[in-house]
């Protein structure tokens, strides 16, 4: 081959290459300035931080896999059927992680709009429990009886989410039944009592304790006082105890169900 022919294609292909690399570190160093101008704009936002690292690291190797092909591109490679190799391929894993690209999408609405946080007591999935971890995929309850359930996001996503600990105060809702030959007045004069001698009851909302049926057995008081949310479960189990002693000396019945069987006899001798 003639020397000046092969010096041509040597300073040909050494410029591509020389091009080649410089679009590589250059298309690197702006990867990584975009995904940390990202991180700190996220930031700023107040943004979870494990979607701030996850759509980091998302956003850089897409970047990167745009520079990779732009750069051999420069060095004269076919990338439209490499771009068209990686596309299927991207396919083909999505449709394979559908699940779980599911879960993650409910794990970012879940970041982004905070229906509940670590430390909080929730009810979703049909599951209530305190929030013991919160990531991409899934979600951490610790029951009442210490037991720790692994829920996938889209489960929570899909259904009602209730967050007991997004209020301070929260509204006791019970019911107790007096007998009808009881005496009316004096029981909800002894409700009264019992619920605001109670130091974790607060004076605002007021109490409520009021007639709220004529029950088959039963006239049936709403006792709806309003407590802050840490003594919720303290004052409902103490509540129910104390509302039962004390009817109990006052000689106030609380009365159960009761069915009368009437026995027809058809003797025909």
């Amino acid at each position: 081959m003639d020397a000046s022919i092969l010096g041509n294609l040597t300073m040909v292909y050494g410029v591509k290459f020389i091009l080649a690399i410089a679009i590589f570190f250059v298309g690197k160093w702006a990867a990584k300035l975009a995904s940390n101008l990202l991180v700190r704009m996220m930031e700023k936002g107040k943004v979870d931080q494990t979607l701030i690292s996850f759509t980091k690291n998302v956003t850089y190797a897409l970047m990167m896999a745009f520079v990779v092909i732009a750069a051999l591109g420069q060095l004269g490679v076919e990338t439209t059927s490499l771009a068209a190799v990686v596309a299927a391929a991207g396919l083909a894993i999505g449709l394979a992680l559908q699940g779980s690209l599911s879960n993650l999408a409910a794990g970012v609405m879940i970041v982004l709009f905070r229906p509940f946080k670590v430390g909080d007591f929730i009810g979703a999935a049909g599951t209530d429990g305190t929030v013991e971890d919160l990531n991409i995929f899934t979600t951490t309850l610790k029951t009442a009886d210490n037991r720790s359930i692994i829920i996938p996001n889209s489960n929570i996503t899909e259904g009602n989410i209730v967050n007991f600990s997004a209020r301070d105060t929260r509204r006791v809702d019970m019911v107790f039944g007096i007998g009808y030959d009881d005496d009316l007045k004096a029981a909800k004069k002894l409700l009264e009592k019992i619920v605001k001698a109670d130091k974790r009851v607060l004076k605002d909302p007021a109490p409520l304790v009021a007639v709220s049926e004529l029950a088959d057995s039963s006239v049936n008081f709403v006792v709806r006082p309003w407590v802050n949310s840490a003594d919720y479960w303290s004052f409902k189990f103490d509540l129910t105890e104390k509302v039962k002693l004390e009817f109990d000396k006052a000689g106030i019945s609380i009365p159960f169900p009761r069915q009368d069987i009437h026995i027809h006899s058809n003797d025909k001798n």
